[in-house]
């Protein structure tokens, strides 16, 4: 369980950050700055594929083909391509911001820093997966604090005193650019390029693809909900607002499973057991969250309601099905694994198309309800807390 949580709490810094700041911002700016967060959302899945297969990808890889240049090879390979891909984006923002049916005018400077950080986060996370294989959970933390402290001081602080938007941006991305090249020059050793994409793919491929599904169905799911006018807009953003961090945390549970599977030492009873206490502290932190916010976005709270506890419902079955796939992944089928994710993601993404205005949630809970009856149809668990195929007579 500490482990567990020495993992959320990075994973908890990183993303406690952009939401207060924008939040600050929005104070000391301009008001409708707290948008940004909703705008760049669908950016972020980007950054999760490139995590997925540059990060977990090439780790598992490398420590269970034996290949550690594996490690950096990723890192390196991810950073070259994140930056073409984030750039990119930049350069075309007014573009991205009205597909996004919002003020390019009132949203530009502040698009290109939202989406110029989440490439520095991409950056930061791949140097702190592998800093987690290697079991330097505390460098990990400090680096990660590090950096996000940074982040949120020199956006605020100029904030405060500055109110030219584009300086502010400036200030912020700079300091904290020379942040992440200072830890990633700290972290990264001399290797022999190895590059292995398709094994890379292979073991996290369900992440991985899950990822890529995500991205359409929050750039479409999020334009179906708009079109209901501003109460649901309000609601939906509120309701991302105070269980996105949380989902991000969730994640943890999957990067433990993974490192003791590849490391032979896991034990399925004790990973549910710490991912259910982890379970219970996100869903206090939402209740809280809700009782200190609420008051000030005052959105309608009929509608509010539905969108949080349709989500705490998924997030109670989260791990009963997580876990089981993280093994069914690595150890058993990663074809049957990825096969699965993507039909519950299919599913979940046609139900982002149909005319209401839980559309999201809606398709969130259905996708969970079906991972959960297929991985208990695939795998089941024996009393030594072993993870083994259903067809294995001897529990092997």
């Amino acid at each position: 369980m500490k482990r567990l949580l020495r993992i959320s709490l990075d994973i908890l810094v990183t993303s406690i950050v952009p939401i207060a700041s924008y939040f600050l911002l929005g104070i000391l700016i301009e008001p409708n700055l707290i948008n940004i967060f909703s705008l760049t959302y669908p950016i972020q899945f980007i950054m999760s594929i490139y995590k997925s297969l540059f990060g977990v990808g090439s780790n598992v890889y490398a420590y269970k083909e034996n290949n550690k240049n594996a490690i950096n090879s990723g890192i390196v390979l991810g950073i070259i391509i994140g930056l073409l891909t984030f750039g990119a984006i930049a350069i075309n923002i007014d573009k991205y911001i009205a597909f996004m049916g919002m003020d390019v005018d009132k949203y530009r400077v502040f698009g290109i820093y939202s989406v110029l950080q989440i490439y520095l986060q991409l950056v930061l996370y791949l140097i702190i997966n592998k800093l987690h294989y290697k079991e330097e959970n505390k460098k990990a933390n400090k680096l990660s604090t590090i950096f996000n402290i940074v982040n949120f001081v020199f956006l605020i602080i100029p904030a405060i005193f500055i109110k030219n938007q584009i300086i502010v941006a400036t200030i912020a991305l700079v300091t904290t650019a020379i942040i992440v090249i200072f830890i990633l020059f700290k972290n990264i050793e001399k290797f022999k390029f190895s590059i292995n994409i398709f094994k890379w793919i292979k073991y996290d491929s369900v992440d991985l693809t899950t990822s890529i599904m995500f991205l359409l169905i929050y750039l479409f799911g999020l334009s179906n909900i708009f079109k209901y006018g501003e109460n649901y807009a309000l609601a939906v953003s509120f309701s991302t607002l105070i269980t996105d961090m949380q989902w991000d945390i969730s994640y943890s549970i999957g990067v433990a499973a993974r490192i003791d599977i590849v490391k032979n030492k896991f034990k399925y009873n004790e990973h549910l057991k710490n991912a259910f206490k982890l379970i219970g502290l996100i869903l206090a932190s939402i209740v809280a969250m809700f009782g200190i916010l609420y008051p000030i976005y005052k959105t309608q709270l009929d509608i509010t309601l539905i969108y949080i506890g349709l989500e705490i419902i998924t997030f109670i079955g989260y791990p009963l099905y997580n876990i089981k796939i993280c093994y069914m992944q690595i150890e058993y089928s990663a074809i049957k694994a990825t096969i699965n994710k993507q039909i519950s993601n299919t599913i979940r993404f046609m139900l982002s198309f149909i005319p209401t205005p839980f559309c999201t949630v809606i398709g969130q809970l259905v996708s969970m309800t079906y991972q959960l009856v297929y991985s208990n149809v695939v795998i089941r668990f024996k009393d030594k807390n072993k993870l083994v195929r259903k067809d294995d007579k001897n529990g092997n």
